[in-house]
């Protein structure tokens, strides 16, 4: 499916990468990162435009994010019930709830791009909860302006090399995903150690 997906960037270009980036916002399984490394190499090779390439990408991308946004927000609860009952996405809607909870705009703007698999999730969550729809939109946008330029540039960079460049930037984002989560772990510590020496908090011995 990928393979057909990709053969069909020269002919349809800006319109397939906006409605593939539209319906992977909504879950779907679409290879919505592949077809902007692809469409980025289309750029480098002047077949396509690269300010176009990335605003096709993102505009789908935030498209995506708001119907699924509102789709929570109009259906709510009961929907969200139905959707638990497959435990495969039981699983994703109780991480994306929990993100939600604790980091809010931050778990909004993060998994636009880093945690992309959170996404679809987050914004249902968002919707069906009543987060105010500004600070899931500017975050959004953000994210999803992230997420065009990181992929597109990449492809733009290797000049359509997919292989080398989806190699990369999996790299990188290990590579982010690693120091944030040590950058959390010793914001906790250091919290912990605060906590720990406040006055009415000490160790008190006999």
């Amino acid at each position: 499916m990928t393979a057909w997906f990709l053969a069909l960037v020269p002919q349809y270009g800006l319109w397939l990468l906006a409605a593939t980036t539209f319906l992977s916002c909504l879950a779907l399984p679409l290879p919505a990162s592949i077809l902007m490394l692809t469409a980025g190499g289309f750029a480098a090779a002047g077949d396509l435009v690269l300010w176009q390439v990335f605003l096709a990408a993102a505009a789908g991308g935030i498209a995506g994010d708001q119907l699924g946004y509102w789709a929570g927000r109009r259906l709510g609860g009961p929907f969200l019930a139905r959707l638990r009952k497959d435990p495969a996405r039981d699983r994703l809607l109780a991480r994306a709830d929990a993100m939600m909870q604790r980091r809010g705009v931050i778990s909004v703007f993060l998994s636009r791009w880093l945690a992309s698999p959170l996404g679809p999730w987050v914004n249902l969550i968002a919707g069906s909860t009543g987060y105010a729809w500004l600070h899931f939109t500017v975050p959004g946008v953000a994210g999803e302006a992230v997420w065009a330029g990181l992929y597109v540039g990449t492809g733009y960079g290797f000049a359509g090399n997919v292989e080398a460049a989806s190699d990369m930037i999996g790299s990188a984002l290990g590579m982010v995903g690693g120091a944030g989560a040590v950058l959390a772990l010793g914001y906790w510590l250091f919290g912990s150690l605060r906590h720990a020496h406040t006055p009415g908090h000490e160790a008190r011995h006999p």
